[in-house]
């Protein structure tokens, strides 16, 4: 899942594949994506994402690109171990028991909350049992190293596919919603 976007989007320990999903974004991903950021919605982001974001997003103010008005409408609720602050209206920090105060922002009635991107923060709400759903986006290429989405700390949990489809060059979308408790059996 590391640095889909572009080469030097994340070259921690030393990846060198970054972009590797531009290649693969066509007209129907470009679809699949206004459908998710076309209503309501907060973000939920990493620092690093959030940077990348806040540095492309605000001056990218499209009214007719329902990403666009979507990213900027949100409210941008940041995790970072340090103290900062934002130019990027409505930013807010998160910060101290993260777990709990993703918790907490959950249970306010409050737009849908997306993720996107934030590898380490997505380690943290698998390992805490904070996902409700999973939307996936599964590309034709294996690239051995970098950054995993399902990595050492992820609890194991049931999910339920409610939608996918494929494009024409091999992506497999897969929408899951949290199913309750692994079920296991015996062949």
């Amino acid at each position: 899942m590391q640095a889909p976007g572009g080469p030097k989007e994340d070259t921690s320990g030393g990846f060198k594949h970054g972009g590797w999903a531009v290649p693969y974004f066509d007209d129907f991903l470009g679809r699949i994506m206004n459908e998710q950021m076309s209503h309501p919605f907060d973000l939920l982001l990493g620092r690093t994402t959030y940077d990348i974001f806040a540095g492309y997003w605000p001056s990218h103010n499209d009214a007719s690109d329902p990403v666009a008005t979507g990213i900027n409408k949100a409210t941008k609720y940041v995790v970072s171990r340090s103290p900062r602050s934002f130019a990027w209206e409505q930013s807010v920090l998160v910060a101290g028991d993260v777990a709990g105060e993703i918790r907490k922002l959950k249970a306010q009635d409050k737009p849908e909350i997306q993720v996107h991107g934030s590898g380490n923060l997505v380690q943290t709400l698998l390992a805490h049992d904070l996902v409700d759903e999973l939307w996936l986006k599964i590309f034709p290429v294996t690239l051995g190293s970098g950054k995993r989405l399902f990595a050492g700390g992820t609890i194991p949990a049931a999910f339920k596919l409610t939608s996918s489809d494929v494009s024409g060059k091999g992506v497999i979308v897969a929408n899951y919603e949290r199913a309750g408790e692994v079920q296991t059996g015996s062949f």
